[in-house]
């Protein structure tokens, strides 16, 4: 389906964001489209401070995916590009079945996995569950970044410490038996990331299959000490349309907005 202008005669975008991925595309598609795209960023709400993207911002979540599809139509959203993380699993299957139910054009800008290059010692495993089994068997002083909302799968963890980093503070203590937090938000440096493993004596890492530059450097530290990676895997990406870089989506937008001026000039 061509996607159909909004009240007032302008497309207007949704960006499912919270990535750095859906900050530049908001920039960049505002500075490429200008006047013709009206620039719609919707942040979950989970930190007190996000950097804020370029256009309007909608804060908070819909209520699942007919929430969503009522905010489409009554906003008049032409397009949806779902940016957000790669483990935002529920936000993106509300996002296509919000737009199955409208026909409204969607497409997943999805960062690339992480390549496993020679000396990453990687246990890939299916999810936080398998993550908190195996590693006791692979470190004594672990390097915890898989977000606050995935603590508790470690809770009942013994004989490892915890080295946890958060963007923000959380509100109380964390599920963990020992533990020391440290804040952070990336991007990071590989030096930096070196320096903190050493200096704290870790000796396994926890990760999610993330993607992306700003959060690559714990991996490249991780390989040059050595050290194993427990890499919980992506969840299945929903089927559809996707892009793997903001470029590659901006030609998407932009691909799908000449529909529109050809639907006009047919009209």
């Amino acid at each position: 389906m061509s996607p159909q202008a909004a009240p007032g005669g302008r497309p207007r975008l949704l960006i499912l964001g919270g990535t750095a991925e859906a900050l530049a595309l908001a920039r960049e598609a505002a500075a490429r489209f200008g006047a013709g795209l009206e620039v719609i960023t919707s942040l979950a709400g989970r930190t007190a401070r996000p950097r804020r993207p370029t256009g309007a911002v909608r804060t908070g979540g819909f209520g699942g995916a007919q929430g969503l599809a009522a905010y489409l139509e009554s906003e008049g959203i032409s397009l949806v590009v779902d940016a957000t993380h790669p483990f935002a699993a529920e936000i993106s299957k509300s996002a296509r079945r919000a737009c199955d139910i409208l026909d409204v054009p969607r497409l997943t800008l999805c960062r690339p996995a992480w390549p496993r290059r020679p000396g990453d010692r990687w246990v890939q495993v299916a999810d936080m569950d398998a993550a908190a089994q195996r590693l006791p068997a692979l470190g004594r002083r672990a390097f915890l970044t898989v977000g606050a909302a995935s603590l508790e799968a470690f809770a009942d963890v013994g004989g490892v410490w915890f080295l946890v980093r958060l963007i923000e503070p959380p509100a109380g203590p964390l599920p963990l038996r020992d533990y020391e937090l440290v804040l952070g938000r990336g991007p990071f440096a590989v030096d930096d990331e070196r320096r903190l493993m050493r200096g704290q004596g870790i000796d396994a890492l926890v990760s999610k299959e993330s993607g992306g530059s700003a959060t690559e450097p714990k991996i490249a530290a991780a390989r040059e000490l050595g050290i194993p990676v427990v890499m919980v895997r992506r969840p299945a990406a929903e089927p559809g349309e996707t892009a793997a870089d903001v470029g590659q989506a901006l030609d998407w937008i932009a691909a799908r907005l000449r529909a529109v001026d050809a639907g006009r000039a047919a009209g």
